[in-house]
Parts: C-alpha cells; sequence; structure tokens
C-alpha cells in the first residue's frame, strides 16, 4: 500500500507483469557502433507493470506490484527500492535465475539508439507461476479492482491470469511489437488495451505504414471494448462504447522518451480509478507523458495528480 492518504472514492489498482533493473545510458554524442561513446549510467526499478505501479503511487492510488524476481542482488536491490516508495509488493521467487535486466543507450536528443532485455525469469516462466499470489488477491482485493497486464507475460500466463480475472475491469498493454501478439487469445477479456501503431500492425496483421484509422478499425474488429492507440506525436485514437475519439498530444520538448507509454498508462489508469470514463481518463494520461518526456527516466520527478490537475 503506498504511504499516502488516499481518497475513499478511489479504486485500487494491482499491476502484473516485469520488474526489471534498468541501467540508462545517456550519451554525449551519437551513439557509436563498434567502439565506446562517452555517457552517463544511472540504474533505477523498471519493467512495464513496474513503471506503472510506481507512477500510480506517485498519483496517489493504492496499488500492488505483482511480477517475478531471481535470488540475486539486482532482486535484493529492487524489494528495497520498491517496497520503499509504499508499493505493495507481491512477487514470485525464482531460485537460480537471473533478475529482468534491462539496458539502453539514448543518443543526446533522447531517442533510443539502441535497447537489449533479459527477461526470461517472466518469458520463460511456468504458466501458473502467479497463480498462489493471484488466489490470495482475489479473495482479499475489493471488486472494484483496477487490475493492470502488461504483454511481457507469456501467452499461456496470460490466458490463465485473465481467465482468474474473469468479471473483473482489465487493462493491458501491449509493450512491444514483438510481444503484443501474445494478447490475441485474450483480448475478448480486456476492457481496454494500451498501445502504439506499430503493437497494433502486429497484433493486427496490418502492415506498419497503415494509417491510424484503418489500424483503429482493425482492432475494433477483434473484438476490444476499448483501446488507446497512439503514434508518436500523432493524433491518440481512443474507442470507448463503440465511439471513437482523437486527441491530440500537447508539444513537448523531449529529453528521454523512456517510460513515457507507461507514463500515459499510469495517469490513465489513475483517472479510471477516480471513476472517469476512459475518453475523459486519457487527457490525465497524456499529461503524464508529457511530464516524463521532459526529463531522464521513466519517472518524473515532479509527477503528482496535482500536477496532471494543473495541465
Amino acid at each position: 500500500m503506498c504511504l499516502t492518504m488516499f481518497p475513499n472514492s478511489a479504486r485500487p489498482v494491482i499491476s502484473i507483469g516485469a520488474i526489471h533493473l534498468d541501467t540508462i545510458a545517456h550519451a554525449g554524442e551519437t551513439v557509436r557502433r563498434e567502439t565506446s561513446t562517452p555517457a552517463a549510467f544511472s540504474s533505477r526499478p523498471g519493467g512495464v507493470a513496474a513503471n506503472v505501479a510506481r507512477a500510480l503511487c506517485r498519483l496517489g492510488i493504492e496499488t500492488s506490484l505483482v511480477g517475478a524476481l531471481g535470488d540475486d542482488s539486482a532482486a535484493r536491490m529492487l524489494v528495497d527500492r520498491l517496497t520503499g516508495e509504499g508499493l505493495g509488493l507481491v512477487h514470485a521467487t525464482r531460485h537460480g535465475m537471473t533478475t529482468g535486466q534491462y539496458l539502453a543507450l539514448h543518443d543526446p536528443d533522447g531517442s533510443l539508439a539502441a535497447a537489449c532485455v533479459d527477461d526470461r525469469i517472466l518469458s520463460e516462466a511456468p504458466a501458473e507461476l502467479f497463480d498462489p499470489i493471484l488466489e490470495d488477491l482475489t479473495v482479499r482485493a475489493p471488486r472494484e479492482t483496477l487490475w493492470f497486464l502488461d504483454a511481457n507475460l507469456p501467452e499461456p500466463m496470460l490466458a490463465r491470469v485473465t481467465a482468474t480475472l474473469a468479471g473483473r475491469r482489465i487493462v493491458a498493454n501491449a509493450v512491444s511489437e514483438a510481444k503484443a501478439p501474445r494478447l490475441k487469445s485474450v483480448l475478448g477479456a480486456l476492457d481496454c488495451l494500451l498501445l502504439n501503431s506499430g503493437e497494433a500492425a502486429a497484433l493486427t496483421g496490418f502492415s506498419r505504414n497503415a494509417s491510424q484509422e484503418d489500424l483503429a478499425q482493425a482492432l475494433a474488429e477483434t473484438g476490444l471494448r476499448g483501446f488507446v492507440l497512439t503514434g508518436g506525436r500523432a493524433e491518440v485514437l481512443v474507442r470507448e462504447d463503440g465511439l471513437l475519439t482523437r486527441f491530440t498530444p500537447p508539444p513537448v520538448e523531449i529529453v528521454d522518451v523512456t517510460g513515457a507509454g507507461d507514463a500515459l498508462a499510469a495517469g490513465t489508469l489513475a483517472a479510471l480509478a477516480r471513476g472517469y470514463a476512459l475518453t475523459e481518463a486519457v487527457p490525465f494520461g497524456l499529461s503524464a507523458a508529457a511530464l516524463t518526456l521532459r526529463t531522464t527516466g521513466a519517472l518524473a520527478a515532479d509527477l503528482s495528480w496535482d500536477a496532471l490537475n494543473a495541465t
């Protein structure tokens, strides 16, 4: 449970998915291949589910985080850091395995030059890994709890988790073009899916060059009840109750693209938890993403519910 006080009307959120140790390198010049490039390094918790949970805590929402960790020094550091931030951390320990690691190289303009991830601790996990955790949480969590899933969960686990959560409100994140197709078999179980145009193309089989409108139509035909479709600086398309609404992202000077999509998810979830409809919630998500793009790392220091309201 987060350490701050929460309004009685706000629903809690349980975030399930990747918990990584992120190492971010910000290069002083364009990243070079086959040689070293001067850079500043930083390490912090990462992974979509962890980033979203940390941001939700900052936004005043009671949040629990479910994921897998190894029994190494990275796991101990992450447990100390995440619980110190007030998260309700509930994790499965996979003995003898390396905790998830993510390495990103950023050019001076904040764009991502290259990234590598070791997520075997979750991607190779048995489908039943979280069964005991979910058994307990579904008994204890209020019925109105929002559940957030990321597509770092392998496909058999996604199917098992969504079946366990049947009848509850589930929001998911497609994570990447490589992982988005894992969600195909569970789209009907989701109340909302957050994804970008590349992930939408991978999920629907459309070309990466397809228009946002064509991708939105294809997503609607999958049976998804709602979605938030982003496209970089292009319009954001939101489908709710059969209607499509367009939003223009606010202009922002980009310092670092890390975590912007996760901040969008967290800001949107924080508003949903407070009772806003999806089309009302997305502007809060866009504000959270803008704050994150202006800073280094996945969690903006000035991220708060008051800051989102102000923008």
